[in-house]
């Protein structure tokens, strides 16, 4: 990832400036406020601007007048109550609104979560740079044989090289024809004067999926958690996790006690079925439990072992 002069420029001035407030500040988020971190070869995420922390989370489930002189551990027990039993209102009091840089194929992954606002570049006012993902050769995979939305082992090294020769070409070809339609060149000058070029809204159409736009996102606390949990996740694709792994970071910069408690019960934490759960009964009892006898399904019943045998694989 680059940014130009002028984008240094604007995020140094902002960065600058300095503004007084009585409400709640999280020092270790103002020490990034405006910065890009670097996600893939060209994406970034920048936190913009945030409302509440760790305290505001605290007050709202308390309905209370202020901070209060409950200690940190009380107010770190209640956070993790919440946590624990899904009591979802208090941290929808916290927002947070990012700048983010991502791939098209991204975006759509990302769009489906729904409970957030949204701001996307233009490219109808706008010409998008030319910038594309290229996935690294290590993360050019076989399609999963028993997960239809999912990679296997990666490709031997000319099959992955011939892959990575045909992103490049298609998506350097695809821009070269968007750049013709438009009739102007990377900086804006016309490639034949004697044409007056495609409307932006059409010339963008056949631009490929890896094509890098940007947007706003703003989403209260809980939302963002529900995308992490989702997103951070193993089985989500590898591209949105490169993103989801840059969101946690900020959220443990942002809400420390909260991102403690949503890891222990939600992200690194298990939801069992009432099925499962009596599998686990029978296990603690001493029973010889199989698959075939659970009253699992199997891909449950390998979860389930994945969960509790984590080092001995499925079917334990």
């Amino acid at each position: 990832m680059t940014l130009d002069a002028d984008q240094q420029a604007e995020i140094d001035a902002a960065r600058a400036e300095t503004r007084e407030t009585g409400r709640a500040t999280v020092p270790g988020l103002e020490a990034v406020l405006f910065q890009p971190f670097p996600v893939l070869d060209h994406g970034f995420v920048r936190v913009v601007d945030y409302m509440g922390d760790d305290s505001s989370i605290v007050q709202a489930a308390r309905v209370s007048y202020g901070r209060g002189t409950r200690k940190v551990s009380e107010d770190a027990g209640l956070i993790n109550y919440l946590m624990r039993h899904r009591h979802t209102s208090p941290f929808e009091m916290a927002e947070i609104k990012l700048h983010v840089k991502l791939p098209i194929f991204v975006a759509r992954q990302w769009i489906r979560h729904r409970t957030a606002s949204v701001n996307e570049y233009s490219a109808r006012y706008s010409v998008l740079d030319r910038e594309v993902y290229i996935p690294a050769a290590g993360h050019v995979a076989a399609q999963a044989r028993d997960n239809k939305q999912g990679r296997a082992g990666a490709l031997d090294e000319t099959e992955a090289a011939e892959v990575l020769d045909i992103l490049r070409a298609d998506a350097r070809r695809c821009h070269d024809d968007y750049e013709h339609m438009l009739n102007q060149d990377a900086d804006g000058a016309p490639l034949d004067p004697a044409r007056s070029g495609v409307a932006r809204e059409l010339a963008r159409i056949n631009l490929t999926l890896n094509t890098y736009p940007q947007w706003y996102w703003k989403v209260d606390l809980h939302n963002f958690m529900h995308f992490l949990a989702l997103r951070a996740h193993p089985h989500a694709q590898y591209e949105i996790r490169a993103y989801a792994r840059t969101l946690l970071d900020i959220l443990d910069r942002w809400v420390p006690v909260t991102a403690a408690a949503f890891r222990e019960h939600r992200l690194d934490g298990a939801h069992l079925s009432a099925t499962a759960l009596d599998v686990v009964r029978r296990l603690l009892a001493g029973d010889t439990v199989t698959r075939e006898d659970s009253g699992l399904g199997r891909r449950e019943w390998n979860e389930l072992m994945a969960v509790l045998y984590p080092h001995d694989g499925s079917d334990a």
